[in-house]
């Protein structure tokens, strides 16, 4: 496993100014914030660097102000949040960089915490300006990145000022990089994913990278429906992006060739209409009905997954296999849900799992918190199983 900087390595912190990345892109409503998950998985760093004594001082983006000032994107009402769930005070700088924001900083004691305001009200900062970097750093002795869920972009307070600070990554960004190496990166063989959501398009370079690392990989959701009918399979009325047919081959393919096994639906929870509770039965996935759409998985699917399982000794899971938000069609992603979880406890299984609706499909089985690891980043997790680089994370590397 390659070797990051982490807090392990900054040493003292007594009296420094540690600029801290986080991410706190968090849902607002009516300037209050409805969900802070985001802001309690950062504060363990938070607060291990004020017993430190160090003095945090921190960076975060809001929204897309397109470089300019915008109040709707202001990050006052988050640093009260914050100040909320750490149980002490934050205060609050108008700006990130500039003289309002150095006399911000200057006032801090050691253990105090500062946050300052929106680094995207710069252009500044998604063109990793230079010159913006360096206005940051200047209120900075050291810098610690606990934003993974934005370091698959190069920005300025991402990753420009891990070239211009002494740079690490935070307890977050660390247990982050630390499971996502065990899923892929060194993962204990066989590896089996697990891959479902709506499109193909949106995910053949992760198909495409998947089928050269994993042992088998499951394709579920309304993705599989283009695989289905690729190979000559009727779907009737499903989600499926008939002019993909021919990527969908050559996925099969490259699996064939890296030895990758393949494992699509043997039967289906079909229905004419796409809303809760609608009337519905199986079918074989050689019988697919006209009028039918296919919206679940059905059993003997479900029987091969949990087989699959069994198998296995990683997971990766990103997506859904069926459209698990309108009941009945989410039963076989929570049934392979469950199998995952149980496989984990039982110490059998290294289960990664990342993504939106994933996240939501693993809570709403129930067993998100018995996963090895279930990642919140989005678009920087998909990246990475994409096997493309991170700038944020690639810049707290070790060098050999």
């Amino acid at each position: 496993m390659t070797r990051f900087r982490t807090l392990d390595d900054a040493g003292a912190l007594r009296g420094k100014r540690v600029l801290v990345r986080v991410d706190l892109n968090v849902p607002m409503d009516n300037g209050r914030v409805t969900d802070a998950t985001r802001i309690t998985r950062v504060l363990p760093t938070i607060r291990e660097v004020i017993e430190a004594g160090g003095r945090v001082v921190l960076l975060a983006h809001f929204g897309r102000p397109k470089g300019k000032p915008n109040d709707t994107e202001s990050l006052r009402p988050i640093a009260e949040a914050v100040q909320k769930e750490l149980g002490r005070p934050v205060a609050f700088a108008a700006d990130c960089i500039g003289e309002g924001a150095a006399e911000a900083v200057a006032r801090l004691r050691d253990g105090d915490v500062v946050m300052l305001e929106n680094t995207r009200f710069h252009a500044g900062e998604e063109k990793n300006d230079p010159d913006f970097v360096r206005a940051l750093a200047a209120n900075g002795d050291v810098y610690v990145n606990e934003a993974f869920s934005a370091s698959h972009r190069a920005h300025a307070s991402t990753e420009g000022l891990a070239h211009v600070l002494p740079a690490y990554a935070g307890r977050l960004m660390q247990a982050e990089i630390e499971a996502l190496s065990k899923g892929l990166e060194a993962p204990s063989r066989p590896v089996l994913a697990i891959v479902g959501g709506s499109k193909v398009s949106t995910k053949i370079d992760l198909l495409q990278n998947l089928v050269a690392k994993v042992d088998a990989l499951v394709i579920g959701g309304g993705m599989a429906n283009t695989f289905l009918h690729a190979t000559g399979l009727p779907v009737g009325k499903s989600l499926c992006e008939k002019d993909l047919a021919g990527t969908a081959l050559r996925i099969i393919e490259a699996a064939r060739e890296a030895n990758c096994a393949i494992i699509l639906p043997v039967d289906a929870v079909v229905a004419e209409e796409f809303k809760a509770g609608a009337p519905h039965r199986t079918y074989g996935i050689d019988a697919i009905p006209e009028a039918g759409m296919i919206l679940d998985i059905g059993s003997q699917s479900v029987e091969r997954i949990a087989a699959a399982l069994n198998d296995a000794r990683t997971l990766v899971w990103n997506g859904p296999v069926g459209a698990f938000e309108f009941a009945p069609f989410d039963q076989g992603t929570v049934a392979a849900a469950r199998h995952a979880a149980e496989r984990t406890r039982a110490g059998k299984l290294v289960s990664v799992a990342g993504g939106g609706d994933t996240v939501a499909a693993l809570n709403h089985a129930g067993v998100a918190g018995d996963f090895t690891y279930v990642s919140t980043a989005g678009g920087a997790f998909l990246e990475w199983l994409e096997g493309k680089p991170l700038p944020g994370v690639d810049a707290l590397r070790l060098k050999a």
